[in-house]
Parts: structure tokens; sequence; C-alpha cells
């Protein structure tokens, strides 16, 4: 049986990664300090394979016994967090990654960290392949977040070179699904929340710049796939059709039979005007590819909210 560790598991990508690796049979310990974590996300897990640890990775990390796999999730994902908690974000993007890269070689762990397509910035390379190098602006609001996974994947990589750790890399591109957090702040929880109770869908610039939005599922499913296979740069996982906010809010009224106006607000600093993965390298070497389609996503994401907020799903 393997054993595993997942920073992070508490939050929206991490506890449906728990759910998966408890599937595939691993022992998952789950560490998370619940800043932005939820333990209702893993309320409904009972299973004696199963242990949370409540812990800030930014602090030393220690885990008694063998340790297989660690993926390292653990970090504020969205703009309101980040904006929220600029500090923080730096803290789990250095010292959280330093913290988990010496207990992967003291454990002789392989090690998977979750970076972002926001190391690429507002690219300038579109679609955006892993070879493109980025366009970030170090010292803008966003750059905690951007500069902070971008620090990660260079010690991670460093680690690898210098010390011989099986690490991989994932670039992760917008994701939804189940488990987002209502005031989530990002274009898909906001405007399902906003929908269903008749609020008006805020949508930043014009709605002119584009998404690609893959279902947690698929996500998930691509960076088990990655943690598996000998490939130690990163690596795209995202889905490639790409699409504008504005049509994203359109969907999102025609799934909720919302009669919501859309209303345009500025347009965040250093926020990207497109973003769409290069899928090829997933393709080829790991054999993957998205398959939900956004009708279908949309739907369970929507189910899902209407139970947040008490509304009675059909």
């Amino acid at each position: 049986m393997h054993r595993t560790l997942i920073t992070g598991g508490a939050g929206f990508l991490g506890s449906h990664l728990c759910d998966y690796l408890l599937n595939k049979d691993h022992e998952v310990i789950c560490m998370d300090n619940l800043l932005t974590g939820s333990l209702l996300n893993i309320k409904h897990i009972k299973n004696d394979r199963f242990n949370f640890i409540e812990h800030n990775v930014t602090n030393f990390i220690n885990i008694d016994g063998p340790l297989d796999y660690i993926l390292h999730f653990a970090s504020p994902a969205s703009p309101i967090d980040y904006l929220e908690h600029p500090i923080p974000t730096l803290k789990v993007g250095s010292l959280g990654t330093h913290n988990v890269l010496g207990l992967a070689k003291k454990k002789k762990s392989v090690l998977l960290i979750a970076s972002t397509s926001e190391v690429y910035g507002d690219p300038l390379i579109h679609p955006q392949r892993e070879d493109y190098w980025g366009n970030v602006n170090p010292v803008g609001p966003r750059g905690v977040y951007d500069e902070a996974k971008r620090f990660a994947e260079a010690i991670t990589m460093a680690y690898h070179r210098y010390h011989n750790i099986d690490t991989k890399i994932v670039r992760i591109f917008n994701t939804y699904g189940p488990r987002m957090r209502l005031n989530d702040g990002r274009a898909i929880p906001n405007f399902i929340k906003q929908a269903l109770t008749g609020n008006e869908i805020t949508a930043f610039g014009d709605g002119s710049q584009t998404r690609s939005f893959c279902y947690v599922s698929d996500l998930i499913e691509g960076i088990y796939r990655l943690l598996m296979s000998d490939i130690n740069d990163p690596t795209n996982i995202g889905n490639p059709i790409e699409m504008t906010i504005k049509q994203m809010a359109d969907k999102v009224l025609q799934a909720t039979g919302s009669h919501s106006k859309i209303t345009y607000l500025s347009l965040p600093e250093d926020d990207p005007k497109v973003r769409q993965p290069n899928i090829d390298k997933a393709v080829k070497y790991l054999d993957w590819k998205p398959r939900v389609q956004l009708d279908e996503g949309l739907k369970s994401t929507i189910d899902y909210f209407k139970t947040q907020l008490g509304i009675e799903t059909q």
C-alpha cells in the first residue's frame, strides 16, 4: 500500500486528490492549516486509511514512518485570497516548498508540486507552451502568487538536479467543480452564486478576456498520470477550449435559467488578457486529455452550489 501526504488537502483540489488516491488504495495523510481550506471538504471521508493533520507547512514538517508520495497543494489560489494573504502566499510557495522538498529528500519520496498557469503572467505567446518563460510583473499585486509559484518551480528543479529527487511540476490552468467556495472570487463560482441569488453578474473588463476551464475530475486524472510518469519538468494540465468571460457568463445564465444582468467592472491590475494551455505534452506522454463537457461540468457545479445555498435541485 502506498503512503501519500497531500498538503493543502482540505482545499478544493486537495480534497478531490484525497478521494482519488483513497480510491487507488493509498493511505492518505491530509495536511492543511485551514487558511483557505475547510474541514467540510473532507468530512465525508470515512476511511481508516485517512488521517488529517492541521499544520502550516511553512513550519518544519515531521511525518513518522515511510512516505511514497508527497503532493504539495498548500497555497491560497484565487486572487481574492492571495491579495488578502500576500505574505502567507509567498511563504507557502518558498518556505513551504523548501520544507516538502526536505521531507521528500529524507523519505526518498516522489514529490509533485502544484504550479499554475499564472507563471506565464499576461502572456505574449498564445496558447501557452511549457517552454514559454512568461511575462510576469514581479512587484505588482498579483506577483505574490506568480513569483511564489515560479520560485517553487525553480527550487524544485534544483533539488531534482542536485539531490536527484524524483519531482513533478504540474502547471494547473483554470479549474472548476464542486467544493469551490461560494466566496472564491473566481469567475465560475462568482457567476453561479450571483445567478442563483438573482444578483447582477459582475465581469471584469469588457468580458473579452479569455480563459480555458477544466472540470476538476479531468484535472485530477491528469495530475495522477503525471505523478506516475517519469516526467520531471513542468507539464500543463488544463482544457484547451478557450472562451471569453462573457461567453462563460452567458453559459451560466443559460444553465441556471437566471435572468440576471451582466455588469462590467474595471479590469484588475496585471489581469491576463488570454489564457489557453497547449497540452500536446500531456496528450503525447500521459495519454491524457479532458473529457467532461462544459454543460455536464457546469450542471454538477451548479447543483453543488444550490446545496450550499439551500436551494432545492431538480
